[in-house]
């Protein structure tokens, strides 16, 4: 069988890999998208070339031989990317993973080295197949030597053997020495002909066949001017040949019989690809992710019939297991305790009826590390025990250091920390219809191994966070939030049952009538709430224009409606009664149905490890969402009541915070000095937009200016504010353009956050939390796109949550400190809500705006209103 030897050019598809994948890093910090390029690109030719041979060579440094004849050699480069550069050691790691020979010489580069071995194989009647992206190793090609050069990205490649070559430039190998020596290369910093282009190359050479041949025969030239130039140029043309001619004779410290290759070894590059977290290439090569040695097939626990004191020494790590995923009022099914005397499992009745274990489990004295502090907070307040002590939460730790991860399950975490000992709830629990207890010995072992997982990466994810800058987060905002958040949800916030089955009935009435117009307007009765018959009435009966339609029929969404509302008196009838049937649906009925009949009360959950950009949201029920533009919508507020009579409660929120927190992060002089003297940023905008007096901006003027001023961080487009006031994308473009020479350090902080982030590969928030941004060198536009709007507002939309969340953090205090019943309920968006006595009131507006407006020290004052009344509506 003739041998096949393939020769990989390593710097130039490293180069093609990093370049055509978004940048990737690991859950170690480790840049990985040339390393993933360059390995799945591997994968490929090993596959498709079944090679008996191979080598991969490297430039071995910046200068060789022929920076001895062109000092200016490759000159005009760019310094290859940091994040580039560090994964050249990957990549070698890799191909010793799949012994590959690598090769790489003192002032030689990997085309010269290439060019040598080829000629060594051609000579021997090899098959040699090189991989790159640089046309000048077509001068390689001959009868047993083929290129593949990558046209776009690792996968779109060209193979050239002669006929090709002549088939696409109508040249010979040797002659594509002359072509670039005509041409010259950018890339490499070569002059060629100044003037002459790939076009004008290729005529002169089939005219003259050489580059010698055509300045022996310059009078043959046509055109003036290209024989002026060839005549000026002539020196730089015969330079340029001799730098694009490879090297064949270099002086190699190998032979064509050391590079044999026979195959990979499975379970090497297996364990390699689990390392660098290429779990689809570990599926590619039919692996399974492989287990790092900390995994334990067997954990010795004792399961206690008695609790004692030497059981629940400190620090210990505890689990307390709810296996439903709403833990409010839930069964416990167990405890699990681990700790330097020992690893114990707490049946339930047993934990809860133990004096000694309720005395251990409210002592703030004894440190106890977690995973989710919240529900085991709340699911042991519901039992009347005050849980303190908690110094570390797994989850918490894990969500900052990976908050992209969707899932934060303790088995999640433990195997992207390489530490596979706990299964996950769904092995033991099941799911759905199936979800049920296991045997209280397959339970105990279970909660043992995930207190014994949190006992042993909690050192690991603080070491993590250490190096992140991110522990002053951890310890100082996000532990003491969600303990402050456990106390809310399992106080929860009471709700007027009567007024909300009363308000759904009037609902139910007006969506009634509505439904009568509709079935008027339209001469006809259908289901308004088919998009399929609505369809049929609006653009078959009533013959409106269609707008989109989708693979079932006619699109009847809110945006094409919302474009035909002048068309058909109709129209605004559907939108306000979808409007009204989700209000009823969602919100009323959903209320309802959400209310614990023993307290009274719904007990929202707050969502602390979600939000990419560390806002706190909420489910059953989502109170983040209440629609407040209708007056239906605003009036479900006043179903939210004080749970003690002559109560009132309180609404304190932030005044324009994200801008705020622009003007801190960008350093504007001009909206720094607004927010210092107070004035109406809006107004304030408008004036240097518009370039008029205080006086003189009128409303549409203020308008247009509060669109930009909270759409500008969001990247708005001309496109999008043309579409959000209602003006052409020209005049939206000039007026984008007005305002950012208008606050220059705004425009200088979008332009920088955004090369920052494509350097970093993340952003981050005043206090150091992370969103991480590997679409942000994507070559995908709207990839990009998207990735740079997100630098742009991540870090102001973060810190004005991490500013509410301190002074949550801090208003908790505060409440204590002065001995206060008032309490904090509700958290939503930029506001807080809290209950309080009457006479408690005159505190609150001192001590509320005084903690909200000093959390954090900004270079403008922090604003914060209040109202308080009767119900939530009357607070607003």
């Amino acid at each position: 069988m003739k041998n096949k030897l393939v020769l990989i050019d390593g710097n130039s598809i490293a180069y093609r890999a990093f370049f055509a994948l978004p940048l990737l890093n690991n859950d170690k910090g480790v840049y990985t998208n040339a390393v993933l390029g360059f390995t799945t690109m591997l994968l490929k030719i090993i596959e498709n070339e079944s090679p008996t041979h191979m080598l991969v060579a490297f430039d071995a440094g910046k200068t060789t031989f022929r920076h001895k004849t062109y000092t200016e050699y490759k000159g005009g480069r760019q310094k290859t990317p940091s994040e580039l550069s560090e994964q050249f050691p990957v990549i070698r790691e890799v191909l010793d993973a799949f012994d590959i020979k690598r090769y790489e010489i003192k002032d030689y580069e990997a085309d010269d080295i290439i060019g040598t071995v080829a000629l060594l194989a051609d000579k021997e009647d090899w098959d040699v197949k090189i991989y790159s992206g640089d046309k000048d190793l077509l001068q390689l090609v001959s009868k047993n030597v083929h290129v593949a050069l990558t046209r776009k990205g690792i996968t779109d490649i060209d193979t050239y053997d002669p006929a090709f070559l002549n088939e696409k430039y109508g040249l010979t190998p040797d002659q594509i020495i002359d072509m670039k020596a005509l041409m010259g290369d950018n890339s490499d910093n070569i002059p060629g002909v100044p003037g002459v282009g790939e076009k004008t190359a290729l005529k002169l050479l089939k005219q003259f066949g050489t580059v010698e041949a055509v300045f022996e025969s310059l009078d043959e030239v046509s055109g003036k001017k290209l024989k002026e130039k060839l005549e000026e140029n002539q020196d730089k043309a015969m330079m340029s040949k001799e730098l694009v001619t490879i090297y064949k004779d270099t002086p190699l410290d190998l032979e064509l019989k050391n590079l044999t290759y026979s195959g990979f070894d499975h379970d090497t590059v297996a364990a390699l690809f689990s390392d660098l977290g290429f779990k689809s290439l570990l599926t590619r090569i039919g692996a399974e992710e492989v287990e790092e040695e900390t995994e334990i097939d067997e954990l010795n626990f004792e399961t206690l019939d008695q609790i004692e004191e030497k059981h629940l020494v400190s620090p210990s790590a505890m689990i307390v297991e709810v296996m439903e995923e709403n833990y409010h009022n839930a069964d416990i099914q167990g405890f699990s305790i681990i700790n330097e005397n020992g690893n114990f499992y707490l049946p339930t009745d047993l934990a809860l009826s133990s004096d000694v274990f309720k005395t251990f489990l409210e002592d703030g004295s004894q440190k106890k590390w977690v995973f989710d502090a919240k529900s085991a907070v709340v699911a042991l307040g519901w039992k009347g025990i005050a849980l303190k002590g908690i110094t570390f939460d797994l989850v918490i730790a894990s969500y900052l250091l990976n908050p992209s991860e969707s899932t934060h399950d303790l088995s999640a975490i433990s195997r992207r920390e390489g530490f596979s000992i706990v299964s996950s709830d769904e092995t033991v629990y099941g799911k759905g219809a199936k979800r049920k207890l296991p045997e209280e010995n397959e339970l105990a072992d279970h909660l043992v191994r995930k207190a014994y997982a949190v006992y042993q990466l909690k050192e690991t994810l603080e070491e993590q966070l250490r190096k992140n800058e991110q522990f002053e987060l951890f310890q100082d905002l996000e532990m003491p939030l969600t303990l402050v958040l456990g106390e809310m949800e399992t106080k929860g916030v009471s709700v007027d049952t009567a007024f909300l089955e009363k308000m759904g009935e009037e609902l139910n009435k007006k969506l009634s009538a509505i439904q009568s117009r509709i079935f008027e307007l339209a001469g006809v009765e259908f289901n308004i709430n088919s998009p399929k018959q609505l369809g049929e009435v609006l653009f078959e009966k009533l013959e409106l224009p269609v707008i989109k339609k989708t693979k079932t029929g006619y699109s009847t969404s809110a945006d094409v409606l919302e474009k035909l509302e002048s068309k058909h008196e109709v129209i605004p009838e559907i939108l306000i009664y979808r409007q009204l049937g989700k209000l009823n649906s969602t919100y009323i009925e959903g209320l309802l149905k959400v209310i614990y009949s023993d307290t009274g009360k719904i007990h929202t959950r707050f969502n602390q490890a979600l939000t990419q950009t560390g806002r706190l949201s909420s489910i059953d029920p989502n109170l983040q969402n209440i629609p407040i533009r209708l007056e239906e919508g605003r009036k479900i507020r006043k179903a939210f009541i004080p749970s003690t009579k002559n109560w009132v409660m309180f609404a304190a929120d932030y005044s324009q915070i994200e801008l705020r927190v622009l003007a801190h992060i960008a350093k504007d002089e001009n909206l720094i000095e607004a927010f210092q003297q107070g004035e109406d940023i809006h107004t304030k905008t408008a004036m240097n937009v518009f370039d008029v007096q205080k006086d003189d901006v009128t409303s549409d003027m203020r308008r247009h200016a509060k669109a930009v001023n909270f759409g500008i961080v969001y990247g708005i487009s001309d496109y999008g504010l043309s579409q959000s006031i209602g003006i052409s994308r020209k005049e939206a473009g000039e007026f984008i353009d007005r305002y950012l020479e208008s606050f220059p350090g705004v425009k200088r902080y979008m332009e920088d956050v955004v090369s920052e982030a494509k350097q970093d590969g993340f952003v981050s928030t005043l206090m150091q939390r992370r969103r991480y941004l590997p679409e942000i060198n994507s070559r995908n536009f709207n990839q990009r796109g998207f990735a740079e709007r997100t630098a742009m507002n991540t870090p102001i939309q973060g810190t004005a949550a991490d500013i509410i969340k301190l002074a949550m953090v801090q208003m908790d205090t505060r409440l204590k400190e002065e001995n206060l019943q008032a309490r904090m309920l509700l958290q939503v968006h930029d506001e807080l809500i809290f209950e309080a006595p009457e006479e408690e009131i005159e505190t609150l507006k001192r001590i509320v705006p005084e903690v909200m407006e000093s959390a954090i020290k900004l270079d403008v004052p922090l604003k914060v209103d209040y109202e308080y009344g009767s119900t939530w509506y009357d607070a607003k």
